[in-house]
């Protein structure tokens, strides 16, 4: 019981250091597919545009537009949507295969974005048309000498992990096809919502490998291990509806003309999360993280722990005063 205990004290030390942090803050390979996959989710409107390099998102406007060129597009969203940022993966000659120059930019760009107090929201999604992402560029893959794939997979779990572990909600907006690290570059987000004829699946093993940026962690943890088993034994590749029915996604929709259903349905998800109070989202998202990963009493431990970094925050006042006012509180993040 003392080992119990003392663990448990060592367990809410550390909490109380990653909790001080997030109030003071405000891949593996893929299967080639064919583009006859990836064009069934175009929308009229994108099938025009499928040759550019990038698109307009939904015709918002921005507070950072990043050059046509990049790999990775990052966006501060403007007015109403201020606090969202959006990643938007721009390689359309590879549909947005993961090399190792785009998970640099990943990683730099979750890098900044962790110890940013102004992001509220982050929404990863595609820039190419009918794509979301193929999993690793098995051209690039196919140049590396054996020793060198171990160290890029490990580079590709490690930036997906970072992502993972961003102490804002993530939604991955899948208007197109996601398959090997693709997929798990959306299993590590919070919330998926996908396009109903977005097409989705963990194939390595059809590459006589398996999936090596969390796949065969995060998804059994997604969808129960029994299904998770018969997905990644299989390569089975499943679309959107039958994503929603396993529990793979949140939220599915049917396509538009644009071609870009589930990022607007990220984007009004991510509206519904700015009113909240920007310190009580990240403990709540740590509290769920660490809590599902061990028992109910520890777990409930670090909810209590959690819940005592929110008690002394200039916003928890802010709350109270509002609801007395009859208003809407005006948080900081204090």
């Amino acid at each position: 019981m003392a080992v119990a205990l003392g663990g448990l004290g060592l367990l809410r030390g550390r909490l109380r250091l990653r909790l001080a942090a997030a109030a003071a803050s405000p891949p593996s390979s893929s299967f080639s597919f064919s583009s006859s996959s990836s064009s069934s989710c175009l929308g009229p409107r994108a099938a025009v545009r499928r040759g550019a390099a990038a698109r307009p998102a939904a015709g918002r406007s921005y507070g950072s537009e990043a050059k046509e060129e990049e790999e990775l597009r990052v966006r501060y969203l403007d007015d109403e949507h201020k606090g969202i940022v959006v990643l938007g993966l721009n390689r359309s000659h590879a549909k947005n295969a993961l090399n190792k120059n785009l998970l640099k930019m990943m990683s730099k760009a979750v890098d900044a974005l962790k110890s940013d107090k102004k992001v509220r929201t982050v929404i990863f999604r595609s820039e190419v048309p009918g794509i979301f992402c193929a999993g690793a560029d098995l051209k690039e893959r196919a140049k590396m000498h054996s020793s060198e794939v171990g160290s890029f997979v490990s580079k590709a779990r490690a930036t997906i992990n970072e992502m993972a572990n961003l102490p804002v909600p993530t939604i991955a907006a899948i208007d197109g096809t996601a398959l090997g690290g693709g997929l798990e570059l959306a299993l590590a987000c919070d919330i998926r919502v996908a396009a109903s004829c977005a097409k989705m699946g963990l194939v390595e093993t059809k590459l006589a490998i398996i999936p090596g940026a969390g796949g065969t962690q995060r998804l059994p943890r997604t969808i129960g291990v029994s299904l998770a088993k018969e997905l990644i034994f299989s390569a089975r590749i499943v679309d959107g509806e039958e994503a929603k029915s396993i529990g793979l996604i949140s939220h599915v929709v049917e396509q538009n003309e644009a071609g870009d259903a589930a990022y607007r349905r990220a984007l009004a998800l991510a509206r519904e999360f700015l009113p909240q109070g920007p310190v009580a989202m990240r403990v709540a998202k740590l509290a769920i993280n660490q809590g599902m990963e061990v028992d109910l009493v520890t777990g409930l431990a670090i909810e209590e722990a959690c819940y005592a970094q929110t008690i002394p925050t200039k916003d928890r006042i802010e709350g109270l005063l509002a609801f007395k006012e009859k208003r809407p509180p005006r948080y900081k993040g204090e």
